[in-house]
């Protein structure tokens, strides 16, 4: 074969290599849509309080050809389109009766902040996202939206759910999220439009002036940036659970959790006699068992490309990807032994009979999908669990202190050493 000939050749698979590409990331007639809902005829007309539940599949934006699959990856498409039943709740009712406080500002998750009658925030977290915010106009241009409206099928519906019952397992604390579905109703007035008759997480705020955790003696539970100014205040008196933390860091780990950003944790902030010390609790756990399948997804988690966009497979391919400033942040002065001890504690509470027990919060539909991979994925990564914390603490002494402030602080006053490092305003 001539040079001519070989470069004929390649010029036609690149071409059609380009074709395929463009051909599944044709833009589909919607950017955004419900659940579809079995056996309702006519949502604006049905009494809902006449039901407990409700039939639905969490979306059908996600179905695919063949082709498709291939260059956008299988992903959890079947899951999203497969249909279980969710309870349905009215906000007047609810654990007492609701009052909402405001809407939250997330960027594909639309969100909805309650206050329950016994003082503890909660919020509606919408299972199916909205990303037109986050396409770039040159994708609009090209019509190729749908890369980014496919890449949450990535995500599993369920996730959450199943993640959990794992931190429960793990003695993690959590924001115990749960399926709901919530009907238009009087008392959602001008949201009704954005947030009635759509799937929902309900779960526990990661701030709160009432305290849902076990733990005694909770004096509130706050975000990271009002954690900071009570360090402000509080100084050496303020200390964080250092062991919970990397726990809960490990515990990410396992789950395949790659997006771990300051603004979704809190804090439980404990008296202990003149001590206040600060448990963390995660949120948002959306992007647990990743999937990055099929040929734009594994381009796009290349770790030279969007280094934290790490898939969940049975091994941890670039730890440094999921080392975030928040790591650097509070845990730098961590030894080493607090890494080993909190994995030795995970793998003896985390059996295969627990992961296995934890698998049945999931409808049998959909564990019949998705559960024996992602179990076969956790206890792989479990059983290497101890080479992990000793990579990720390296990773984190390798890092420099900070000199920029973390997401959600940048308005906050602070001084040089707590922008650095938490402990460091101790020194």
């Amino acid at each position: 074969m001539t040079k001519r000939s070989i470069f004929s050749f390649l010029t036609i698979i690149l071409f059609l290599v380009i074709a395929l590409l463009y051909w599944s990331a044709q833009p589909t007639n919607e950017i955004f849509t419900r659940s579809t809902l079995y056996n309702i005829e006519d949502l604006e007309t049905v009494d809902f309080k006449a039901y407990d539940s409700v039939e639905l599949s969490a979306s059908d934006l996600y179905k695919a050809d063949a082709i498709k699959k291939v260059i956008q990856g299988e992903q959890y498409r079947a899951a999203w389109s497969t249909k279980i039943k969710v309870p349905i709740v009215f906000l007047d009712t609810l654990k007492g009766g609701m009052t909402i406080v405001e809407k939250g500002g997330g960027k594909q998750t639309h969100s909805l902040e309650l206050l329950g009658v016994d003082g503890i925030s909660y919020t509606l977290r919408s299972v199916n996202k909205d990303v037109n915010p986050l396409i770039p106009q040159f994708l609009k241009t090209l019509h190729l939206e749908n890369i980014v409206v496919d890449g949450i099928s990535a995500q599993h519906p369920l996730a959450a759910v199943l993640v959990a019952e794992l931190a429960d397992k793990a003695q993690v604390l959590h924001t115990h999220p749960q399926l709901v579905f919530v009907p238009k109703q009087e008392i959602l007035g001008n949201f009704n439009q954005e947030f009635g008759n759509r799937l929902f997480l309900l779960e526990y705020e990661t701030k709160s002036d009432v305290n849902y955790t076990p733990h005694k003696n909770v004096m509130e539970i706050m975000d990271t940036d009002n954690l900071q100014e009570l360090k402000l205040e509080l100084k050496d008196s303020l200390v964080i659970d250092e062991g919970s933390l990397v726990r809960s860091r490990l515990f990410d780990l396992l789950i395949g959790d790659w997006d771990r950003h300051t603004k979704q944790w809190g804090w439980a902030v404990q008296k202990q006699d003149s001590i206040y010390n600060a448990i963390p609790i995660g949120g948002d756990r959306d992007n647990a068992f990743f999937n990055a399948d099929g040929v734009i997804p594994k381009l796009l988690s290349n770790k030279h490309i969007v280094k934290e966009l790490r898939p969940f497979e049975k091994d941890i391919d670039y730890m440094e990807g999921l080392v975030y400033p928040f790591d650097v942040y509070f845990l730098s002065q961590t030894s080493e032994s607090t890494f080993l001890e909190q994995a030795k504690t995970l793998q003896a509470l985390l059996t295969d009979q627990e992961l296995e027990q934890a698998l049945k919060v999931w409808p049998s539909q959909i564990s019949a999908l998705d559960g024996e991979d992602i179990l076969q994925k956790i206890k792989e990564r479990r059983n290497d669990l101890l080479d992990y914390a000793k990579e990720f603490h390296a990773i984190i002494q390798k890092k420099k202190l900070l000199n920029a402030p973390l997401k959600g602080s940048e308005d906050l006053d602070l001084n040089a050493s707590l922008l650095s490092c938490f402990q460091c305003a101790d020194e």
